[in-house]
This record gives C-alpha cells, sequence and structure tokens, in this order.
C-alpha cells in the first residue's frame, strides 16, 4: 500500500533544492521509502518525536530532518526540514513544525 506525498509550502522544496546534490538524492530516496512503507518505516529512517508528528531521518555529511505527519488516510504531509546541527531538536524548529500541524 503506496501512501501519498503531500508537500505543506513551497519553502520545503526550496529548502531540499538548497542542500548538497549527493543530500538531496538521498533525501528524495528517503522520502519514497516513507511513501513505500508508511506507518511501517521506523528507526533509523523515522522517528516518532509528539503525538502526530514523526521526523524522516537522513544520514550523510549533512544530517537533514524532515518534520511530517499522516494526514486524511494514505496522505502524509511533509510539513518542515531543516539541516541537524546538535543532538537535540532546536526548539525553535519543533515549534514551527508543530504550528503547521495545527492549521492541518
Amino acid at each position: 500500500m503506496n501512501s501519498k506525498i503531500k508537500i505543506y509550502d513551497v519553502a520545503l522544496e526550496h529548502f531540499v533544492a538548497s542542500l548538497e546534490k549527493s543530500t538531496v538524492a538521498k533525501v528524495l530516496r528517503t522520502i519514497d521509502l516513507l511513501e513505500e512503507f508508511g506507518h511501517r518505516l521506523g528507526m533509523p529512517h523515522s522517528k516518532k518525536v509528539a503525538p502526530q508528528l514523526f521526523e524522516l531521518r537522513t544520514r550523510g555529511a549533512q544530517e537533514v530532518r524532515i518534520f511530517y505527519t499522516f494526514h486524511q488516510g494514505d496522505v502524509i504531509l511533509l510539513l518542515h526540514g531543516y539541516v541537524k546541527k546538535s543532538r537535540t531538536i532546536p526548539h525553535r524548529e519543533l515549534t514551527l513544525a508543530l504550528q503547521r500541524l495545527k492549521c492541518v
């Protein structure tokens, strides 16, 4: 059962496009895995960070995290992305993702 990926807004597309070429390929591959496996995708690719909020984890030269949620059955809504630079999720990034989650 494949899920359908939707992007919250164009800012996330610009963010992904701004990454290094090799990182873009890894991010797109991880999104493909999410589309294919949906709720069944677990560590190391996906992690629940709050109720209804998950992070898609891409490893590599640039560590990328994309917050997402499951929406209306088989739709996966990508909310916000950032380049990971510390062990914990930056408060600003999590707050932004939670705000977007409330709007859907």
